[in-house]
């Protein structure tokens, strides 16, 4: 007598999660999603709008603003980055302060990271570098989130759209 081992057809396990591909256009349609919003309070239905003179010097001098405080932004980064590190140690006796303070240098990095990567797109008047400078602002916001500084996040961030995007139209490449 021989037993029959029957072997059903092995299957693969049900993948969780998501395609990298799925996120990434996850994340693309909500940040278009996101400036499609903007775009439609801050330019199109705007209170005032920033004249064409205005626009006009904003974008020409945008790319040095961006330069020059990114140059100025690199110590403070590295000091953060610094500290934090120095503090670690003490971790355990604020363990929130030093996981928050090491977390807003990060986005503080990835943003400077962002605004310099924007600065050429930006003196060729690209839409890649306006776009740059956007997800910059978007890196910022998240950064304050972190940090706890909500209302200056949003604050801030609202400023700098408006501007942002008023002069969007000025981007075309």
């Amino acid at each position: 007598m021989t037993d029959e081992i029957k072997s059903e057809p092995v299957t693969e396990a049900p993948k969780i999660g998501k395609k990298k591909t799925d996120v990434k256009t996850d994340v693309k349609n909500v940040l278009t999603q996101l400036e499609s919003t903007l775009d439609e309070y801050l330019v199109k239905k705007a209170p005032f709008t920033i004249p064409e003179d205005g626009k006009e010097l904003i974008v020409k001098i945008s790319p040095y603003i961006s330069l020059i405080f990114a140059v100025m932004g690199l110590p403070l980064i590295f000091g953060a980055i610094g500290l934090t590190a120095i503090l670690a140690p003490f971790a355990f006796l604020g363990a929130h302060y030093s996981v928050v303070a090491f977390l807003s240098a990060i986005f503080a990095a990835i943003s400077l990271v962002l605004e310099l990567i924007a600065v050429p797109g930006l003196f060729k008047r690209s839409k890649k570098g306006w776009s740059v400078a956007f997800y910059a602002t978007i890196v910022s916001l998240l950064g304050n989130i972190v940090s706890f500084d909500i209302v200056g996040g949003v604050v801030g961030a609202i400023i700098g759209w408006y501007i942002l995007f008023q002069v969007k139209e000025k981007y075309v490449n």
